[in-house]
């Protein structure tokens, strides 16, 4: 069984009579048949908004704007070819029309682009993840662990990953924080607590499993705050060797009721200790680019 990861971005747009716009996977896709939003996969170094921005012009016809970011979702399917299983994080947002006019893509991934009534949706065989977004019934599927593979692919010269960070706050408002360890991007700042998402693992998950790993706290998830994404062309990793490293991170607040003395509880991880500092201290911090802003900020309107 080979083991793929692929990050993408989706768009929910309706127009005014609030019919959705819907696309229909054409059969050069894994999924022929099948209506989803209109969206696809990041190029690398590329922002999840830029993309769902170019793919909708794709696929289309149609130039939209980003309205806010809705949700991020992850989910495993195994493709026509009987041995790979595929891993997509998928970012969604709710977007506008701008411009353009609807047409169907021509030699791509989807053969057919139109505006559904949405009490029409239903009846469509719509791909499950679009299915949950608009809360129409998917049937489940069986939850199923896989081995974790390779950071990045030996020899590989660049590498993409999917992450969740959170900006967790405890009662009296401090926030915590954790300090990355030597030997990993960014060594000795303070970084928000969170990390890579594993294969099959929903974002939400892999963050409240990195904060256990990392500081030994136990938080709930209170909304999501931003998507944004860095890369690092020449990063300077685990691997030994530097990497063109492309990171789309999903940042959520995160709220620790019953906090404890943090400590981290991962052995030989990226983490070399936690701590909880009042804000203004922390904002005093060797911060990473994403920390301080979030923390300048507050958590309210965290930047791309």
């Amino acid at each position: 069984m080979e083991q793929r990861r692929r990050i993408a971005a989706y768009g929910v747009c309706r127009d005014d009579e609030g019919r959705i716009l819907l696309v229909r996977a054409s059969a050069e896709s894994n999924t022929p048949g099948r209506w989803l939003a209109p969206g696809g996969g990041l190029e690398h170094g590329e922002h999840p908004a830029a993309a769902v921005v170019r793919e909708i012009a794709e696929e289309t016809g149609l130039v939209v704007a980003i309205v806010a970011v809705r949700d991020v979702i992850a989910d495993v399917a195994h493709l026509r070819d009987g041995v790979t299983v595929l891993h997509q994080d998928r970012v969604i947002y709710d977007v506008e029309i701008r411009g353009g006019t609807l047409r169907d893509e021509l030699d791509g991934s989807t053969d057919q682009a139109r505006w559904v009534p949405e009490a029409e949706l239903a009846s469509l065989p719509l791909l499950p993840f679009v299915a949950e977004l608009f809360g129409l019934p998917v049937e489940p599927r069986p939850g199923r662990r896989y081995p974790a593979p390779p950071r990045v692919a030996p020899g590989a010269e660049r590498g993409q990953r999917f992450a969740a960070y959170g900006f967790a706050t405890d009662p009296d408002e401090r926030v915590l924080l954790i300090r990355i360890a030597p030997s990993y991007p960014g060594a000795g700042r303070w970084h928000l607590p969170g990390g890579g998402t594993d294969f099959g693992e929903q974002p939400v998950a892999a963050l409240l499993r990195e904060l256990a790993e990392e500081t030994d706290q136990v938080g709930r998830i209170t909304g999501l705050l931003d998507v944004t994404h860095r890369r690092v062309p020449r990063a300077q990793g685990p691997e030994g060797r530097p990497i063109d490293w492309h990171t789309v991170r999903a940042l959520y607040r995160v709220r620790v009721d019953a906090p404890t003395a943090p400590r981290v509880t991962e052995s030989n991880g990226s983490t070399a200790e936690a701590a909880w500092f009042a804000p203004a201290e922390a904002r005093r911090l060797n911060l990473t680019e994403v920390a301080a802003n979030v923390l300048l900020t507050g958590g309210d309107d965290a930047h791309k």
